[in-house]
């Protein structure tokens, strides 16, 4: 049995390649080669719905984690998983929806006027004050919002642009779930009704007439 000196070297030796391990570029991975993609709700707690570790410091680190509204594709989020898997030894893109979610809510094209009502110029925006030519086409602006009409449906056509995208090697391992607030379960995405009885996952449900604009081509 190692003493209790010997366990306290191996523990502060550990956590100081976790500390540095950017330094290291591919030979520095997170625990499990992972990046997830996961909504910014609240209701979603990552660790708990994927059983892994990704916000304690100590002992955790399994996973790069990109959070945005509707756990959606981005360019950013694109860009992330673009430097996570070229660079930092990623091998695996999990994505991670969920029922009840606010982006089947409303309406893109009725958030964009409301906007437009508070005196937002959407033809002329500055998406990234950094990068001024980064623009969006005219009539593009609620597309780029990114509500849903069905939370399995968008997680489906996630996956698949992850997997199809040009900056995402071929070799990763991309798959996509949904958890479920009301049950606090994860399963796959699904258009079976019946496997999604008891959750609201379009958004009709959520009252809201008329198609989303067409964001997936």
């Amino acid at each position: 049995m190692a003493t209790l000196k010997e366990q306290l070297e191996n523990r502060t030796k550990e956590y100081d390649h976790w500390a540095t391990r950017r330094r290291y570029g591919d030979k520095g991975p997170n625990n499990r080669r992972l990046w997830v993609l996961a909504c910014m709700d609240e209701r979603l707690p990552v660790d708990e719905a994927l059983g892994i570790h990704v916000d304690t410091p100590v002992g955790g680190g399994d996973a790069h984690c990109f959070r945005n509204a509707g756990g959606i594709v981005t360019d950013d989020a694109i860009r992330s998983a673009m430097l996570t898997c070229h660079f930092f030894g990623t091998q695996e893109i999990v994505i991670v929806q969920h029922t009840q979610c606010g982006m089947l809510s409303a309406n893109a094209a009725d958030l964009e006027a409301a906007l437009a009502k508070k005196g937002v110029d959407i033809a002329n925006l500055a998406l990234d004050p950094t990068l001024p030519e980064l623009k969006l086409a005219k009539g593009a602006f609620a597309k780029w919002i990114g509500m849903m009409d069905d939370v399995d449906q968008t997680c489906l056509k996630t996956v698949e642009a992850f997997r199809n995208h040009p900056l995402i090697p071929k070799t990763v391992t991309v798959s996509g779930w949904i958890w479920e607030v009301e049950t606090r379960r994860l399963r796959p995405p699904t258009l079976d009704s019946e496997k999604r009885t008891r959750t609201d996952v379009t958004a009709a449900q959520f009252g809201v007439k008329g198609k989303q604009p067409a964001r997936w081509g």
